[in-house]
């Protein structure tokens, strides 16, 4: 396993408090479900072990390719695309866009890009649902002072460790640091700062830009926030 899987499971793979959210959209609306922003296949497994067909879309063909192994007997496609700019011969009922995908995609014109894409690749009455995060609380943390724990894992007597060191605000959007750190088997370290931007967004103006693409409001959720992670609004657009 090469270390750009290992560091997307070990800061997104422990995840699970979305999952029971699109387990009961994938029971109400059917399938076949497309899952964007898919990485190693954290949701798109699990609806697929729930017996629903499932194309899973990412960008980044490492993470699809342990995705495609870890699915072995499942019913899952893999199409590597950008979300912005895709198209299959598909048609869906549900299309997800789990963790915060959505905020990406950098601003209004690449989330419209996105919708239209998947407008037209729902059946008639099909869904999108889009996970947000509204809101984040700045912080940052002293290089040796105290902070989040870190995410910690073991690979081949490898040892990686994740730690969230920042939120800042960055303009409309906000700016997500983390301190990655490798300590191989002799005790060498290796350290490296992972920095990501997301844009700021609401549930109402993400309503405004689906209804320009012609997507109608359905439903809004939450998703509570955990000790590790924040919470999100879900928001539920209709073709």
């Amino acid at each position: 396993m090469n270390e750009h899987v290992i560091w997307h499971d070990l800061e997104c793979g422990s995840y699970d408090e979305d999952l029971g959210l699109w387990g009961e959209l994938a029971a109400r609306h059917g399938g076949p479900i497309l899952d964007v922003g898919a990485g190693t296949g954290r949701v798109a497994l699990e609806l697929a072990r729930a017996g629903h067909a499932v194309t899973a879309l990412d960008l980044d063909g490492e993470l699809l390719g342990e995705l495609t192994a870890r699915a072995e007997g499942l019913p899952v496609t893999a199409l590597r695309a950008d979300a912005r700019d895709f198209s299959t011969d598909e048609r869906f009922a549900l299309c997800i866009v789990p963790m915060q995908t959505i905020q990406l995609l950098g601003g209004s014109t690449g989330r419209r890009a996105f919708m239209a894409c998947a407008r037209a690749q729902l059946v008639p009455g099909g869904i999108v649902a889009l996970a947000i995060a509204e809101e984040l609380e700045p912080f940052e943390i002293d290089e040796d002072g105290p902070g989040p724990l870190p995410d910690i894992c073991e690979r081949d007597g490898i040892v990686y460790s994740s730690q969230p060191t920042a939120v800042r605000v960055d303009g409309d959007g906000f700016v997500l640091e983390r301190r990655r750190e490798i300590v191989d088997p002799r005790g060498e370290r290796n350290a490296a700062t992972d920095r990501i931007r997301l844009d700021r967004l609401d549930s109402a103006l993400l309503e405004r830009e689906g209804a320009s693409v012609g997507l109608s409001p359905a439903a809004r959720s939450t998703i509570p926030a955990s000790l590790d992670y924040v919470g999100s609004e879900v928001v539920v657009l209709r073709a």
